[in-house]
């Protein structure tokens, strides 16, 4: 893929007008779209610059017309934008849709796999990009606020965290890598005997939640959803593919909550004070 961005992660140039893309996957629900939107609005409010506001535009990998990606490249650039900080809103690494955006930005591809998506028209500005969650610590305070009304006893509970994952290797890895650092920091927070993870894709929920159960048939396990908001996920295919398995499960997503944008706020932050720098 030959790519028409500048890719950096310095600032060369001594004029610097910086501006922030956030991207997240899209949805038909008005609602979903309206949670994102309100969290990238919130995080924005600190992000001043001696020349005045910084522009932040919130866009979508797809189904949202005329808020997809190149529609907020475009308003960046219309507003005058040098540099623009890309910020994937996504709750792992190893999702394949945020390697399909850096690839159509210019950036390396994560393994061989090459990207799906074509590439974004930047006008010679010059792309930084940001980080997926992964095991962030804001959200692993989010997760376990989320889960502390399910808990009676941490000290003989286990839990299971669940999310999309990947068949792909490289990126099921990463899917792997960033569970289980969130798992741990959620567990050792809130004090559980253990946690273990486990992948949608490939289908490994009801295996791993049955074997928690054979291994400490006495433990009570609360299972952890790791997705953005409530929805198809977390209302039916996790129930669904857990089936009759004892659990605990309140099924909450990481939208509406403060946290997430602290942790969209930290990352913009520590751009512009590069930028700044």
């Amino acid at each position: 893929m030959q790519a028409s961005a500048t890719p950096s992660s310095s600032f060369p140039s001594p004029i610097v007008r910086p501006g922030i893309l956030v991207i997240s996957h899209g949805s038909r629900d008005g609602g979903w779209v309206a949670l994102v939107d309100e969290a990238v609005e919130a995080a924005t409010i600190r992000l001043q610059q001696p020349a005045g506001p910084v522009p932040v535009v919130s866009s979508f990998l797809e189904i949202v017309e005329g808020r997809l990606i190149q529609d907020g490249v475009d308003e960046l650039l219309e507003r005058g934008v040098t540099d623009i900080f890309v910020l994937p809103l996504f709750v792992s690494s190893g999702a394949t849709h945020v390697d399909d955006i850096m690839q159509a930005f210019g950036q390396p591809p994560a393994g061989l796999r090459e990207g799906e998506l074509e590439v974004f028209h930047v006008g010679g500005a010059r792309i930084h990009p940001g980080r997926p969650i992964d095991d962030e610590p804001e959200i692993a305070e989010l997760l376990l606020a989320n889960i502390r009304e399910l808990s009676r006893d941490p000290a003989s509970e286990a839990l299971l965290l669940i999310g999309h994952g990947s068949r792909e290797p490289v990126f099921h890895g990463r899917w792997r890598e960033g569970m289980t650092r969130m798992a741990e920091r959620i567990r050792a927070a809130g004090g559980f005997a253990r946690a273990e993870t486990a992948m949608l894709l490939p289908d490994q929920a009801a295996c791993k939640l049955s074997a928690m159960r054979r291994k400490r048939p006495d433990e009570r396990v609360i299972v952890v959803p790791l997705f953005l908001s409530q929805g198809y996920f977390t209302t039916s295919v996790i129930p669904g593919r857990l089936s009759e398995l004892e659990y605990e499960y309140n099924g909450r997503g990481m939208l509406p909550d403060e946290a997430v944008v602290r942790w969209m706020q930290r990352q913009m932050l520590q751009w512009l004070e590069q930028a700044g720098g």
